[in-house]
C-alpha cells in the first residue's frame, strides 16, 4: 500500500468526523459563554460589595469593574469566534 493511498484513506476517515467536530465546537462555545457569564457576575458582585464597604472609592471600583468585565467579554468573544471557525472550516 502506497503512502498516497494511506493518506487518501485518512482523509476520507477525517471527513466522517466533521459532525463531531461541529458538536465539539458548539460545546466549547457554550462553555466559553457560561464561563464569561460566571466571571462577569463575580466581578459585579465583588464590585458592589466593595462599593458598599467604601462608598468614597465607588468611582475607582466602578472603572476597574468595567475594564475587567470588558476583558472577560473580549476573551469569551475570541473563544466563540475560534469555535465558529472550527465548526465552519
Amino acid at each position: 500500500m502506497s503512502l498516497l493511498v494511506m493518506l487518501q484513506e485518512v482523509a476520507r476517515a477525517a471527513t466522517d468526523l466533521a459532525p463531531l467536530a461541529k458538536l465539539g465546537a458548539a460545546l466549547a462555545a457554550s462553555i466559553a459563554v457560561i464561563g464569561a457569564a460566571m466571571g462577569i457576575s463575580k466581578i459585579g458582585a465583588s464590585a458592589l460589595e466593595s462599593m458598599a464597604r467604601q462608598p468614597e472609592a465607588a468611582g475607582n471600583i466602578q472603572t476597574s469593574m468595567i475594564l475587567a468585565a470588558a476583558f472577560v467579554e473580549g476573551v469569551s468573544l475570541f473563544a466563540v469566534v475560534v469555535c465558529l471557525l472550527v465548526a465552519v472550516g
